[in-house]
Formats: structure tokens, C-alpha cells, sequence
């Protein structure tokens, strides 16, 4: 696994990414982290999706092996006790949310049952 991570925000949660995303996408994949502010976040959001509002996770698939997440801290704080997540945890899932994606899922109960599943082995809260 190759992880790059980055960030144009003064703050974001550390965590075990690198473990999170081999467990997800493979050792092969080759991955990019970028933590954004909600500006940010809006512009991709409407440059990629034709979407106006801010998302809270961004993942645009590369190729097979490559791709890229960006997180908005921001709007991940403002939504974590909705889903029974600390801001830091709810940043997490947000990741996993994103490899499932770039691994090929789309939103379904197996998804959020993979999502459940990562949650308790990598022990967030």
C-alpha cells in the first residue's frame, strides 16, 4: 500500500490509515488522503458530481489500483453524533466509506455491513 496524505485544514484526526485502506484496497493500490475545508470540498463536489452543497467524503477511482479521498473534517464534525461516532471516529468510517467505494461498492446493506464490520476491527468509536 502506498498512502500519501495531505491536507489544506489546520486540523484532522490522526488515525491508522495505511492499515484501514491494505485491509480494504490491497497492498498494490496506491492512494491518496487529502483532508479539505468545506470551499474545497463544495468546488469538487460541483466541478465532478454537478452536486452545490459540501460533502463529507469525495473518492475518485484512478484506474484499477489508484485513486484518491478527500475528507472534509468540518462537515464530519457537524455530523458524527448523528451516526454514534466521535468527530475523529466519523472521519474514520468516512475513510472506510470511501476505500468500499473505490473497491467497487455502491451504497447497500452490504456495504454498510462491510462498513460495520471494519468499524469493530479497527476498534472505532
Amino acid at each position: 500500500m502506498s498512502l500519501t496524505i495531505s491536507t489544506t485544514v489546520k486540523q484532522f484526526p490522526p488515525h491508522l490509515y495505511e492499515p484501514i485502506a491494505d485491509a480494504i484496497l490491497g497492498k498494490r493500490y496506491v492512494l491518496s488522503l487529502v483532508f479539505i475545508g468545506k470551499t474545497r470540498a463544495t468546488t469538487l463536489n460541483k466541478t465532478y458530481r454537478k452536486k452545490t452543497y459540501s460533502p463529507n467524503v469525495l473518492s475518485f477511482p484512478l484506474d484499477e489500483k489508484t485513486g484518491e479521498i478527500f475528507i472534509c473534517p468540518q462537515v464530519a464534525a457537524r455530523e458524527a453524533a448523528g451516526h454514534n461516532l466521535t468527530p475523529a471516529g466519523y472521519v474514520a468510517f468516512l475513510f472506510i466509506h470511501g476505500c468500499l467505494h473505490l473497491k467497487g461498492h455502491e451504497h447497500s446493506d452490504t456495504m454498510e455491513q462491510l462498513e460495520q464490520r471494519y468499524l469493530r476491527q479497527f476498534g472505532i468509536t
